[in-house]
């Protein structure tokens, strides 16, 4: 492991503060090229579907050269470098059914939470309008979605959250819990909050398991795919109305392929690959 090509490097508090500092610095940039071409053009870009596309890939593309930079190359005097190696088309066959298994129990927790009263009631109008307008142009939202967001957002919540918290030293599971709190966190809402986690920690335990960026980003994309379809078709998220069956079934579903294909990932079948 002392010759690998991939940096040993470490996550702390400063790196969640450099994350953030790339972020900000991405946005801005952003914003003052919007300035500029309203004030040549007179046009404000911010209405453009594509432009909150660009706009979202700046901002994570920054924060990953800020830990880059300011972090990784310091401290480890190699550049930030990731293992996307496929693995056997065996692991395949096992990951996708437990991750389908998590986003039904997902989906079943999420509907529990309440989408009316005086608080819920006025932040789902606003999270839905806002969803709304964010899918207005489907190729826009196909492409942030099912692409670039599971690219970005692995690398950053995987690997450089969890990697860098378990290269520090914190247990393996603490490490996939505490991204994947990250990961649903930034979602900015409570029903994207809690299928996030739940999906976060079976992305995270992919991860552990294989030392590949590749399969999660494959998992976290085929997610977002259904979730994008099920949008684009049924004007919502919902498997279960979608195929016209109760909510029940779907957690008896998902809490079936989620146990199985977890036992056979996790224990017969042993899948543990090393960075080398």
């Amino acid at each position: 492991m002392e010759n690998s090509r991939y940096p040993k490097f470490t996550f702390t508090w400063i790196g969640g503060l450099i994350l953030l500092a790339g972020l900000f610095v991405g946005t801005m940039i952003v914003s003052f090229f919007n300035v500029f071409w309203m004030l040549v053009f007179k046009e404000n870009l911010q209405y453009k579907d594509w432009f909150f596309m660009i706009a979202n890939a700046a901002g994570f593309l920054t924060a990953i050269a800020f830990f880059d930079f300011f972090i990784v190359r310091p401290t480890t005097q190699k550049k930030l470098n990731f293992n996307f190696s496929p693995t056997n088309f065996y692991t395949y066959l096992l990951i996708f059914p437990m991750m389908l298994g998590m986003m039904f129990i997902g989906e079943f927790i999420t509907s529990q939470i309440p989408t009316t009263g005086p608080f819920f009631g006025k932040y789902y109008e606003f999270f839905t309008n806002l969803m709304n307008q964010l899918t207005d142009d489907k190729a826009v939202m196909i492409i942030t979605a099912v692409i670039m967001a599971p690219i970005f957002e692995e690398i950053i919540f995987r690997g450089i959250i969890q990697k860098g918290l378990m290269n520090k030293g914190v247990e393996p599971w603490k490490a996939i819990v505490f991204s994947s709190v990250i990961f649903g966190l930034v979602h900015g809402n409570p029903w994207q909050f809690v299928g996030a986690v739940l999906l976060g920690c079976v992305l995270g335990l992919v991860y552990f398991k294989t030392k590949s960026l590749l399969l999660p980003m494959l998992l976290h994309g085929f997610n977002n795919l259904c979730s994008s379809l099920l949008i684009i078709y049924t004007k919502n998220e919902s498997f279960s109305e979608a195929l016209k069956i109760s909510e029940w079934i779907i957690l008896a579903v998902g809490i079936v392929l989620f146990s199985l294909f977890y036992y056979l990932f996790m224990k017969k079948y042993k899948v543990h690959y090393s960075e080398i």
